[in-house]
């Protein structure tokens, strides 16, 4: 199922999500780091890091919203992306939850409670990251229609399964069969 939400030619929302992702991944790194030494430094960073996380899932929930509207309803991959969908949203709260709890702090220094919050969102994001590769990896979603290993280049407005290879190949989605024969 091709995306509906695209950025130069390829899906929105893997483009967008790495950056929510990589921020609040990382604020979890900073926060460890902060116990294991005590430095403040990294207790600002971290804040900084989920308020820009915040932001950035926010942005990149709304094309993977666009494209979970667009997948046939009592479909395996409606539902993984319901789950999907959900457990990120519940990620965004438990990390704006460790935002509001430390907003107000000396140094932005977190609670316990807090770093409980942090500590599981990053472990959910784990789980709901896997779930996003099993929609595009297994269950296709985003994938474009006639997708293949000699595909043309996204930009070239022609489609995946158009004539791409040695002596104008047709292919079929896998890349393997000449389909002129």
């Amino acid at each position: 199922m091709e995306s509906r939400a695209k950025i130069v030619g390829h899906p929105a929302h893997p483009i967008l999500i790495v950056f929510p992702l990589g921020l609040l991944a990382t604020s979890v790194i900073f926060d460890v780091v902060y116990l294991i030494n005590g430095n403040t430094t990294m207790t600002v960073v971290s804040f900084w890091m989920i308020a820009a996380g915040l932001i950035g899932g926010l942005v990149a929930a709304v094309p993977g919203w666009i494209d979970w509207f667009s997948i046939p309803s009592g479909t395996r991959a409606k539902s993984v992306g319901l789950m999907h969908g959900v457990g990120n949203v519940i990620v965004l709260i438990l990390f704006a939850l460790s935002w509001l709890f430390r907003r107000d702090e000396v140094d932005h220094v977190p609670s316990t409670i807090a770093l409980t919050a942090s500590f599981v969102a990053f472990a959910i994001a784990g789980f709901t990251g896997w779930l996003g590769g099993e929609l595009v990896d297994r269950l296709g979603v985003g994938v474009d229609a006639g997708a293949h290993l000699n595909a043309p280049n996204a930009l070239s407005g022609r489609p995946a399964s158009d004539i791409d290879g040695p002596a104008g190949r047709v292919t079929d989605i896998y890349g393997t069969r000449n389909l002129r024969s």
